[in-house]
């Protein structure tokens, strides 16, 4: 996870990779700057909130605020692609875990709600067996 937080490889994106032009910012100081309003973004604030505040504390404009924005964006998609495959695996152990400390507990209620939950990954839902139900269908003719 700590390569996500500072991403080493960069798509040809130039959202991604902030273009080094005269008289700007060092291509670092933008990375290292991006970095952090990365690590900031799970502070509960808005997103309005973290790029006005990342402004006003790096100093930079609102229009570059919203730049490096989009980059914790790109960022933010490349993990996701990244951890999705491993993600239903690591749901089902939270799940069963859960499950086994709610009826260790006597919280029957909640045992039977993570049941559902297993259930509906493996297919065996509500809709499933609505599914598999005849279907009744009536027609009313015209009368001659």
């Amino acid at each position: 996870m700590a390569s996500s937080t500072f991403p080493e490889n960069f798509n040809d994106n130039s959202i991604a990779q902030p273009v080094k032009k005269k008289g700007r910012s060092a291509f670092s100081d933008v990375l290292k700057r991006s970095q952090r309003l990365y690590a900031r973004q799970l502070e509960g604030k808005t997103t309005r909130q973290l790029v006005i505040e990342h402004s006003n504390i790096e100093g930079v404009s609102e229009t570059i605020g919203w730049q490096d924005w989009n980059r914790v964006k790109v960022w933010n998609n490349e993990d996701w692609e990244k951890d999705r495959e491993s993600l239903l695996p690591r749901l089902q152990a939270m799940r069963i875990r859960l499950f086994n400390k709610a009826v260790k507990k006597g919280q029957l209620q909640t045992a039977a709600q993570i049941l559902d939950s297993l259930g509906k990954v493996i297919g065996e839902s509500v809709e499933t067996v609505n599914i598999q139900a005849p279907e009744l269908s009536i027609r009313v003719e015209p009368k001659n």
